[in-house]
């Protein structure tokens, strides 16, 4: 694959890579907090750095599967409380 020189010495695989890091985070974070909003965009962001070619395929698919993870915890949230926020209380 060829390097793409862009803005200020980034390269398109180096971008893929920012992307795969946001990935594992957004989905890592969105497990506790706003997973409605952080599990998507750890999927999209995953899927992008994938197939922009990254050099840390582990961590975005890691990131897309906390994606998916993410939406699987709001639905069984809104199934069992009828709401899309954690509740430690009874």
């Amino acid at each position: 694959m060829s390097t793409v020189l862009l803005r200020k010495g980034r390269t398109r695989t180096g971008d893929a890579d920012d992307m795969a890091v946001a990935s594992f985070v957004m989905g890592l974070v969105g497990l506790l907090v706003f997973n409605v909003v952080l599990g998507p965009c750890a999927l999209v962001l995953g899927g992008l750095a994938l197939a922009r070619g990254t050099n840390r395929r582990g961590r975005a698919m890691l990131g897309t599967a906390l994606g998916a993870a993410d939406l699987i915890v709001l639905a069984v949230l809104m199934t069992a409380n009828g709401t899309v926020s954690w509740s430690f209380t009874g």
